[in-house]
């Protein structure tokens, strides 16, 4: 069985992951395979400064991803310009992975922060799990984690489904208000309740 992991910016969807792989469940997160393959170096990287412009790249080589954060936010054309260089690589990449661990453990989880957005995401999963939390509580720890200001937090979340469309379209949902310890214990009580399929086979 395939998990399909999302949740808006954050709401805590990679210490989640983070939990299920410490139970030894294989993990694939489409944000890593992401920076990988944005890492200095990499065809993509050079690809997007051919199609957003040479800012987009730091003096070493490397992607400026705060750069390309807020010309993608801005410009509806660069954002699908950097979707078509990016997103056939990563599902290629993340289709790979899933190959690979299908068959390492009773099921795998696959982080999809737009899962829901994503027809192509959608059809590769059985069941999705949705991390969840109040959206002044997303706010607050996007800004403590990544130091943006609060427009640019509210601008991404804007850019997202709105919560009650994810609370909607997921099957099952952990609500992340709390502390960590909290979150661990959800993920235990769902992470047994996927190594037994019938359990949620409804």
């Amino acid at each position: 069985m395939i998990v399909g992991l999302t949740g808006g910016i954050g709401s805590g969807k990679s210490a989640a992951a983070a939990q299920f792989a410490t139970l030894g469940i294989p993990v694939i997160d489409v944000d890593t395979i992401s920076h990988a393959l944005t890492a200095p170096g990499q065809p993509a990287v050079m690809a997007i400064a051919s199609a957003l412009g040479q800012n987009m790249l730091n003096t070493d080589g490397s992607l400026n991803r705060a750069a390309v954060r807020g010309k993608v936010f801005e410009d509806a054309a660069a954002r699908r310009q950097l979707e078509n260089i990016l997103h056939p690589a990563i599902y290629e990449e993340a289709q790979r992975q899933l190959v690979q661990a299908r068959h390492s453990a009773p099921y795998c989880v696959i982080v999809v922060p737009l899962l829901f957005e994503s027809e192509r995401y959608r059809q590769l999963i059985d069941r999705s799990l949705l991390i969840d939390c109040d959206e002044a509580i997303q706010l607050a720890r996007t800004m403590q984690r990544s130091q943006m200001t609060e427009t640019e937090v509210r601008n991404i979340m804007a850019a997202q489904l709105s919560r009650e469309t994810r609370q909607q379209c997921a099957d099952d949902i952990i609500l992340n208000n709390g502390s960590l310890e909290e979150l661990h214990k959800n993920v235990m009580a769902f992470h047994q309740k996927y190594i037994n399929p019938c359990i949620v086979s409804n």
